[in-house]
C-alpha cells in the first residue's frame, strides 16, 4: 500500500517569528532530518529522544513547513520549501547547486519515490528566500540519517550511529564516539577526536583527519588534498583522485592508498603487516621504524628508487627493486607511474 503525503507526514503551522527556535522532538532508535539550505549543528545530548531546535530565516520564512511523520521506518522531520527555487545568500557558500526531491520529500537515500521534483538554490537573483538553521540535540547510542543540501555542518560530540550526506557544505565532525558515513559533495571535511568505524566519500574540497582511533577508516577523496596525523586504525584504505596525501603518526597495519596525482608521504608509527600504494604521478616517500621486517616489490615508471633500510635483494632493475627486509614478516608494494619511491627510517 502507498501512503499519501498526508499519512507521511504531519504539517506544523509556523505561528513563531522569524529568528525564534522551534523545538521538536522525535521518538525511536532511529531518526531521520532532511533540510535543503541552512546551517546545520549536532551535539550529544541527555535523555531518549532527539531533540530539533528549528530557527527559519529569510523575508520568506514563514512560508516554510516542518513536516514530521515515519518515512521508511524512522521517525522524520522535513523541512518542506513549496517553490523550485530558492535563494540562499551565505558568506561560506556562493553558487548554484541543484537537488532532486522525491515524492515523499526526502533525498540522499536510497528507495526514495518514483516521482522526482528539481529544485535550484542560487546566492544569486530571485528565488524564495527561506532557510532553516537546525541545531539538533542527539542522546548516547542513537541511529541518525541526516540529509543536507547548502549550509556550514557541524557535529561536535556524539556518541551513535550517523548517516549524513551534505551537498556544498563544509563539514566539521569534532569527539565523536561511535560510528560516522560521511558523503559530503563539496565543501572540504574535518574529523577530529574521532573513536571508531569511519568512512568519508568527499567530492571536492579536501579532507582532513586529527585524531582517528579504533575501527576502519575507508575514504574516497575526488579532488583536494588528503592530511591526516596522530591516526591509530585496524584498516585504512584510502582512493585519492588529486591534491596529494600526507599522513604523519599513522598506526595500521594494513595500508592500502591509491593516488591519481600529487606527492604521497607518509610515516608510519608501527611496524607494518600489509602496505600497498599506487601512485598515478608524484614521488611517493614511506617512512617507517628502523625495525620494519617486511617482502618490498617497487616499481616506477619515471623516476628512481631510495631506500634506508639494508634490502636483501631478489631483483633489481633501473626501475624495479625487489628484496628483503628484516626477516620479511610483512608486504610492501608500491608503484609510482611517474616520480621518485623512498623508503626511510622514521
Amino acid at each position: 500500500m502507498r501512503l499519501t503525503r498526508a499519512a507521511l507526514a504531519l504539517a506544523i503551522p509556523m505561528t513563531l517569528t522569524a529568528q525564534q527556535p522551534e523545538r521538536i522532538t522525535l521518538d525511536g532508535s532511529e531518526v531521520a532530518i532532511y533540510n535543503l539550505v541552512g546551517k546545520l549543528r549536532v551535539e550529544g545530548g541527555t535523555g531518549d529522544r532527539v531533540v530539533v531546535e528549528v530557527t527559519r530565516g529569510g523575508k520568506d520564512a514563514g512560508q516554510l513547513k516542518l513536516l514530521t511523520g515515519n518515512i521508511r521506518g524512522r521517525m522524520a522531520l522535513r523541512i518542506d520549501y513549496p517553490e523550485d527555487r530558492i535563494y540562499y545568500s551565505d558568506m561560506g557558500w556562493m553558487g548554484r547547486s541543484n537537488f532532486t526531491i522525491s515524492d515523499d520529500g526526502t533525498f540522499g537515500d536510497s528507495g526514495s519515490g518514483r516521482d522526482r521534483r528539481r529544485i535550484e538554490v542560487t546566492s544569486r537573483g530571485s528565488g524564495l528566500d527561506a532557510h532553516a538553521d537546525l541545531h539538533v540535540i542527539v542522546p548516547k547510542g542513537k541511529r541518525l540519517f541526516l540529509r543536507q543540501g547548502i549550509g556550514e555542518t557541524t557535529i561536535d560530540n556524539v556518541d551513535g550511529i550517523l548517516d549524513v550526506d551534505v551537498s556544498a557544505s563544509h563539514t566539521s565532525v569534532s569527539r565523536m564516539r561511535g560510528s560516522l558515513t560521511l558523503d559530503a559533495g563539496s565543501g572540504g571535511v574535518e574529523v577530529t577526536d574521532m573513536t571508531g568505524d569511519l568512512k568519508i566519500d568527499n567530492g571536492s574540497g579536501g579532507t582532513t583527519l586529527d585524531g582517528v582511533r579504533g575501527g576502519r577508516l575507508n575514504m574516497d577523496v575526488g579532488s583536494g588534498s588528503l592530511r591526516g596525523r596522530s591516526i591509530d586504525v585496524t584498516e585504512f584504505v584510502a582512493d585519492v583522485g588529486s591534491g596529494g596525501v600526507r599522513l604523519s603518526g599513522l598506526k595500521t597495519p594494513k595500508l592500502h592508498l591509491e593516488t591519481g596525482s600529487g606527492s604521497t608521504d607518509v610515516e608510519l608509527l608501527a611496524e607494518p603487516d600489509d602496505v600497498s600504494i599506487e601512485a598515478g604521478s608524484g614521488g611517493v616517500t614511506l617512512r617507517m621504524p628502523a625495525a620494519t621486517s617486511a617482502m618490498v616489490d617497487i616499481e616506477t615508471g619515471s623516476g628512481g628508487i631510495d631506500t634506508d633500510f639494508e634490502v636483501k635483494l631478489s631483483r633489481i632493475e633501473r626501475r624495479a627493486l625487489r628484496g628483503t627486509i628484516g626477516s620479511g614478516k610483512g608486504r610492501i608494494k608500491i608503484e609510482s607511474g611517474s616520480g621518485s619511491v623512498r623508503l626511510m627510517k622514521s
